[in-house]
């Protein structure tokens, strides 16, 4: 057995033969899902749906957990094997009522992708208190994924996917006020956290799961034309990146770097699918291969999307992972089973 990706240890690139402009199709080519099952948050829109398309397309019986039912059955028309549940991230009893049902069916569960997300949203609070960023992004599928823990294991080789951002250089996991209840809310500081927190996450995770065949992996998707991710971002925030421009438009120039929706489903595709991660887990991938580790080498400019990668040691550290699986039982109020 490999040792765990703690402190970036596992962060190499493995020479894929993908880069950026690869798609989901690309990376899926050969492979067949026949008689495997997935479940997709979030799989009903965006990077989502193209994912529960692909996947269903090579074989595998997809679940899509889903808030908006409605949306969801007019999304996914078309898409052979797929099935519909009832699912809200923000509510805990929501998430253990489709965690229940599922394990009743009795099934293995081979692929869970975490892929659902808010970005850039006012302050909110659930009903616990907890500020929605980190309710939705990380708190529910840290929930969802401990509830769904016996038909992972029992898929004798199971993986899960978090996806996560680039947006986790935006701050680390902040364990002092990570509810904002002491400080000023910063919506960017929020993301940041809530994707700093999928990858202390993902390598937590693996590092526990993989003796029972279960591995995690995380991933950047890029930056995505034509999803609604960003739908309530103040258009500011925008152009304090130097996206847009002052009448509040894409620069052009920013534009046609973006990947394509087809292109930003490749990487957890590929993270779902690909052997040549066997063996090997923990990892923060992105452009369908894992990710450089940033020691700060690389130069950051947001008005040039391609030059957002590479993955923050922070994000990756023993302790920090630890620290946070703790709190995460403590505010979710559900301890993992024992392996």
């Amino acid at each position: 057995m490999r040792q765990s990706n703690y402190q970036g240890a596992l962060q190499q690139p493995l020479g894929s033969g993908f880069n950026a402009t690869s798609t989901s199709d690309d990376v899926i080519k050969g492979i067949d899902l026949t008689g495997k099952v997935a479940i997709v948050t979030g799989g009903y829109a965006g990077i989502g749906l193209e994912t529960v398309r692909v996947l269903a397309t090579a074989g595998a019986t997809v679940i899509v957990p889903a808030r908006d039912i409605e949306k969801a059955k007019k999304n996914i028309n078309g898409i052979p094997r797929v099935e519909l549940e009832q699912l809200d991230l923000m509510d805990p009893a929501s998430i253990d009522r489709f965690a229940a049902k599922f394990i009743v069916s009795g099934r293995p569960l081979h692929l869970l992708i975490n892929n659902a997300g808010i970005m850039w949203v006012p302050l909110r609070r659930d009903r616990r208190g907890y500020e929605s960023q980190l309710a939705t992004n990380h708190l529910g599928h840290f929930q969802l994924t401990a509830r769904l823990w016996p038909m992972l294991t029992i898929a004798h080789g199971a993986r899960v996917i978090n996806v996560s951002s680039f947006g986790h250089q935006m701050a680390p996991f902040n364990f002092d006020d990570p509810h904002f209840e002491h400080r000023d809310y910063e919506t960017l500081q929020g993301y940041g956290q809530s994707k700093t927190a999928n990858n202390l996450f993902t390598v937590e995770l693996d590092n526990r799961g993989k003796t029972s065949g279960i591995r995690a992996f995380s991933l950047h998707p890029g930056s995505v034309n034509g999803t609604d991710l960003g739908r309530e971002a103040p258009m500011e925030l925008f152009k304090q990146m130097g996206t847009h421009d002052a009448d509040g438009n894409i620069k052009p120039e920013v534009a046609r770097t973006l990947k394509t929706v087809a292109q930003g489903a490749a990487t957890t595709v590929w993270c779902a699918t690909s052997q040549k991660l066997n063996g090997i887990g923990g990892v923060y991938c992105e452009n369908a291969d894992v990710a450089e580790l940033d020691l700060g080498n690389i130069e950051h400019k947001y008005d040039d999307p391609g030059s957002l990668r590479g993955v923050q040691p922070y994000s990756l550290d023993e302790s920090n992972a630890k620290r946070l699986w703790q709190l995460s039982e403590e505010m979710t109020g559900f301890a993992f089973p024992a392996n």
